[in-house]
Formats: C-alpha cells, sequence, structure tokens
C-alpha cells in the first residue's frame, strides 16, 4: 500500500529536536509513507517545510499563511511577498495553509477574507493549487474560492455540509479527510464519504494534530494514516488498498509539481 499523506506539520514543536523529528519522519518513509506534504502557515513555517523537504525523497511543502497566523504578524503585505518568492523553491508545490477560521477570532472577519483573496490571486499567477482551511466559516470561504474559476485546490479535513462538497466538486475541488472521519461522533462525515467521487478524494493526518481511532489523544503522524484509510474503505465499500491507490494518484493529479508518475 503506498500512501500518500497530503496534509502535515513535521514542523511542530510535538515532534521534539530536529534530529528526533527527522528520525520519525525518516521511520515513516521507509515503513510505507511514500509521499507527504508538509504546509506552512506562515513565512518562518514555511522556510522550515522546505528546509525538511529538502532532506526526503517524496517529501514536499506548501507555502501560505494560516488565517490565525495572520494576527501575529508585523506586516502581513511583506509576509504575502516572502511566500511568494518560497513558492518558486523546486519542492513548493501549492499555497498553503490558507483559508478562513472565525472559531478562535470572533472580529476581524473581513481581514481574514481579504488576505485570502490576496492568496488565491497568487495561486492564479504562480499556476499552484491551494489548500483550504475553514473552520466554521463554510459560506465565505466558498464564496471567496468560488470568485477565484481559475483556481483548484482542497479543502482539508473537511467539515462542512454534503451539499457544500457537491458544489465544491462540480467546480473542480477536492475534498480531504483526516482522522476525524474515526472519531465516533463522525456520522455526518461518514455519511458525505460515500458521496465524493472516486476522483476527487484525499486523504492526510493533520499531524500532530487530529489523530484517529484507537489512537486519539496520542501524537499523531502519517503512519496512522493506514486507520484513517481503512475508515474510508469501508464507508465506500472498497479496500484499503484501492483507497490508498486512489489518494495517491489524486494528490499526484492535483499537486502535480511534485511530478509523481501513477499507473492507470
Amino acid at each position: 500500500m503506498i500512501i500518500f499523506d497530503s496534509h502535515a506539520h513535521y514542523n511542530d514543536e510535538k515532534f521534539g529536536s530536529e534530529s528526533e523529528r527527522d528520525a520519525r519522519i525518516k521511520e515513516i518513509m521507509d515503513g510505507g509513507v511514500r509521499y507527504i506534504i508538509n504546509a506552512g502557515t506562515n513565512p518562518d513555517s514555511s522556510r522550515e517545510s522546505l528546509k525538511i523537504a529538502e532532506k526526503f525523497d517524496g517529501f514536499y511543502a506548501s507555502v501560505g499563511i494560516h488565517p490565525s497566523d495572520l494576527y501575529d504578524l508585523s506586516d502581513p503585505y511583506a509576509a504575502l511577498k516572502e511566500i511568494e518568492a518560497l513558492a518558486s523553491h523546486p519542492k513548493a508545490v501549492a499555497i498553503g495553509e490558507i483559508g478562513l477560521d472565525y472559531h478562535w477570532h470572533e472580529e476581524r472577519h473581513d481581514f481574514q477574507k481579504e488576505f485570502l483573496h490576496y492568496q488565491l490571486e497568487l495561486a492564479e499567477k504562480l499556476d499552484l493549487p491551494v489548500i483550504i482551511h475553514d473552520r466554521e466559516a463554510h459560506g465565505d470561504c466558498l464564496d471567496a474560492v468560488f470568485a477565484h474559476p481559475n483556481v483548484r485546490g482542497v479543502f482539508h479535513s473537511y467539515s462542512g455540509s454534503a451539499e457544500s462538497a457537491k458544489e465544491l466538486i462540480k467546480h473542480g475541488w477536492y475534498i480531504s479527510f483526516s482522522g476525524v472521519v474515526t472519531f465516533k461522533n463522525a456520522s455526518r462525515l461518514a455519511e458525505i464519504v460515500p458521496t465524493i467521487p472516486s476522483d476527487r478524494l484525499l486523504t492526510e493526518t493533520d499531524c500532530p494534530y487530529l489523530t484517529p481511532h484507537p489512537h486519539r489523544g496520542e501524537r499523531n503522524d502519517s503512519s496512522y494514516l493506514s486507520y484513517t484509510i481503512e475508515k474510508l474503505a469501508s464507508l465506500r465499500g472498497a479496500t484499503p488498498d484501492e483507497i490508498a491507490a486512489l489518494t495517491q494518484k489524486n494528490a499526484a493529479t492535483l499537486f502535480s509539481k511534485c511530478g509523481i508518475i501513477t499507473e492507470g
């Protein structure tokens, strides 16, 4: 089973020192996780993601400004210029993680929306896909991406409705499921999974967070993606090998700058 983890955060402090983190990544990739995309959330974490990507074949990075990180930047517009420069790196395969987060930020939603539009414009300019973070902002996220019809990407760790997923797919977007789909209270997600066309399905860890059952509460990493794949397979009446193969192919298609050749 060839596994593609389309969204991770190995630059997180929960992975320990640089040497500890790198040793764990090597162990995971030697163990069968062939491809990983590490998502940047600001210029610093984007640079760190690229630094890690330079060390491992099959490891890539996305670069972008997360909506929560916007509030910590002294000059967001200068940071956006940095992201544009970092996107030229050969292992930068997407603009992300970008989007809207209304859970933690009850004010300045217009500020978030303004910056999301700037980053969508950047993705279109650079001809790169985007990775969207959408937390309690479903309507505004859809309005933003549909306002940029030439941009394609993925809604990561999907938490929206079946109707929204249908609209996104109609516009050429991908839907990614994390370990949340394995949770006992994820019945609504479980109903959505079978409705996603096979060529629009992705999977991810969002590690070190969102650890799938039965390891919920532990630090997540890409080795646990197999549990999410097994759950997706069960919900779709497929085998884990089939889900791993189609999600790998879909990720290679969306993140075409990776240059991954798949069969079929």
